[in-house]
């Protein structure tokens, strides 16, 4: 059986339209995995000051079960959402999954991130926390590879995305029969509310 995996943020988590989600598959036994990404800080505001319960993997209840994943482990993350798409994919109907994760950055290009935190916080979950840096370590504990040889392919990646965005830089912007590419099967609807091109241009 498929499995459908809902994303939201710590800071959406308490919306109405999730829990709708939430009863609605339970009553209907879909098999959904309500999938809430814990930054630990919603748009400038901490979880704590925002959210009454923010474990947000228990707000099933006693109705929908739910499982909490350490967000900065890359093999914790892969091993426990293979055990949540075969619980939901076996017919248990939903179950409600925290990622406990960090954001370093501001939630936007108008929140500078240490207003509401400092910056030795950010520092410290950098240092000890970081997911790409506990794969690096695993990596080489393991005789996989060496430190030189991670930061040689690390200078190769930066390269090629370097490149890559100088390239998406000078290319032309997409026609306008291009904007509904790849979102809707087989054909664009007649009408699509709230998405007239027309209206947009006048409005420009």
């Amino acid at each position: 059986m498929g499995v459908t995996v809902a994303m939201y943020g710590d800071g959406a988590a308490n919306q109405g339209q999730i829990w709708e989600a939430a009863n609605m598959s339970k009553l209907w036994g879909l098999p959904l995995i309500l999938f809430c990404e814990n930054n630990q800080y919603g748009m400038g505001t901490s979880v704590d000051r925002h959210s009454c319960n923010p474990s947000y993997y228990q707000q099933g209840g006693v109705a929908i079960p739910g499982i909490k994943l350490d967000g900065m482990d890359v093999l914790a993350m892969r091993d426990g959402m293979k055990w949540c798409k075969e619980y939901a994919g076996k017919g248990n109907g939903p179950l409600f999954v925290e990622c406990r994760t960090y954001r370093y950055h501001g939630h936007s290009m108008s929140d500078p991130g240490v207003t509401y935190r400092d910056r030795e916080e950010v520092n410290e979950m950098r240092k000890t926390k970081d997911c790409i840096d506990l794969v690096k370590s695993r990596i080489i504990e393991a005789g996989w590879a060496s430190a030189d040889e991670l930061k040689a392919i690390e200078k190769s990646i930066r390269k090629e995305v370097d490149a890559d965005i100088e390239a998406a830089k000078k290319h032309p912007l997409p026609a306008e029969d291009e904007l509904y590419t790849d979102i809707y099967y087989n054909e664009v609807p007649a009408f699509i509310r709230g998405a007239e091109k027309t209206l947009a241009r006048v409005r420009q």
